[in-house]
């Protein structure tokens, strides 16, 4: 008995012992702030890069990196505090890349980071470097000299009323990121994350509060030994009341039409994954993680080349996918779903878990009407607009007259 103890004893803590080492390993690799730090603030205190969070992060060291977030080690992402104020740090440990399909960038290479523009360049000059590279982009769009402008005022980090060639260095880098270019565009609206400041292509967002749709954090090494369909139940327990839920779900849909066909051209939402939304403590929606969402200009360029032999190789992300034209071994351009049926796939099971019995049938025939669109049908635009119509009219009827609302 007492050997049988004994091996189990030992059984246990090797396996303990090798679980706690992968950990470790796995964290060191995702974890990388120590790394990211070094290599911006290097780069600023030799005068290549400037920026709003500069001084702080690098001089004053008043901005911290806390918590670390990441879930791939080439974008490290950590809660912050800068001063007073808690955030978001975002930074990019691998040079930016282009979407393409299941690949990862090629490694950042430090001789070729923060290169543009180069030393004598003009400011009217840059800004028809981002012009340019806002068309390619965005297409042709009418109001572009209007984001340029924008963009502009944005990388004066110290609003001295110039940009300085360390501070266009900076702005150069971080446009190269769609997620930093969808905040820029879409910064006065509700549902995006406030942005505090940069340094190089490391950028500050405000902190959010909750950061899943719905679910609980748990420790590592409990979550190891939970089944992911027990798992899946779980987080159907741990969600808001349901007029929360709606109101959140009302915050999602209203982020769907900001990026639809809005003044800068429709913004695909190619990974919908209810870890990518958070909400705040009034249960107002916050996009936690938008490095998925492309514009469609630009994914239809990559995609228009691209090789295939079935539909499975036409995907990028998780969601946006497109059809394999089997004559031209080529995928075509147009992706299948838009992004509220994406979305209304993900509120479906979120929001008739705890329906009121009164709109139960209703919610569920609109949702799996909206789970139905496809790009291509007719008059798709109309049947958009007026489902999505449907599905906040009719919440927000529910919750109008609580307190959630």
């Amino acid at each position: 008995m007492r050997m049988k103890y004994l091996f189990i004893s030992w059984l246990v803590v090797f396996i303990g012992s090798w679980v706690m080492y992968v950990q470790y390993s796995t964290y060191t690799e995702l974890c990388r702030g120590h790394d990211c730090r070094k290599i911006i603030c290097d780069k600023y205190k030799t005068g290549v890069i400037d920026g709003s969070a500069c001084s702080s992060l690098c001089a004053k060291e008043t901005l911290y990196f806390g918590k670390c977030l990441s879930t791939k080690p080439n974008n490290q992402m950590y809660l912050g505090i800068w001063g007073n104020l808690q955030g978001v740090i975002k930074c990019q440990m691998e040079e930016a890349a282009q979407p393409d399909f299941g690949t990862d960038p090629e490694p950042r290479k430090e001789i070729v980071l923060f290169d543009k523009p180069t030393r004598g360049t003009t400011v009217e000059k840059f800004k028809e470097m981002v012009y340019g590279l806002f068309k390619a982009k965005l297409g042709e769009q009418g109001n572009l000299s209007e984001l340029v402008n924008l963009i502009l005022s944005f990388a004066d980090g110290n609003k001295d009323g110039r940009v300085s060639l360390p501070e266009a260095k900076s702005a150069w880098a971080l446009l190269q990121l769609d997620e930093f270019l969808l905040m820029v565009i879409l910064q006065d609206k509700e549902h995006t994350p406030k942005l505090m400041g940069f340094c190089g292509d490391l950028y500050v967002t405000e902190r959010v509060e909750y950061t899943s749709l719905y679910g609980i954090s748990l420790p590592w090494i409990i979550e190891l030994f939970i089944p992911s369909g027990f798992r899946r139940s779980m987080d159907q327990w741990f969600t808001p009341s349901w007029p929360r839920k709606a109101k959140i779900a009302i915050g999602l849909l209203e982020f769907v039409e900001d990026i639809f066909h809005g003044p800068y051209g429709n913004f695909l939402m190619c990974d919908t994954s209810a870890k990518n939304l958070g909400y705040n403590d009034k249960y107002d929606l916050k996009m936690m993680d938008m490095k998925k969402i492309v514009p469609e200009t630009n994914l239809k360029e990559i995609i228009k080349d691209r090789q295939c032999e079935s539909d499975l190789d036409c995907i990028y992300g998780t969601d946006c996918r497109t059809l394999c034209d089997q004559s031209k071994m080529r995928c075509t351009t147009e992706v299948i779903q838009p992004n509220l049926a994406k979305a209304c796939q993900l509120l479906k099971d979120y929001l008739l878990r705890g329906a009121p019995s009164d709109i139960h049938e209703e919610l569920e025939k609109q949702l799996y009407l909206c789970i139905a669109l496809k790009v291509t049908a007719n008059q798709m635009e109309m049947e958009h607009s007026l489902i999505l119509n449907n599905l906040k009219t009719l919440l927000w009827k529910k919750i109008s007259h609580t307190n959630d609302s």
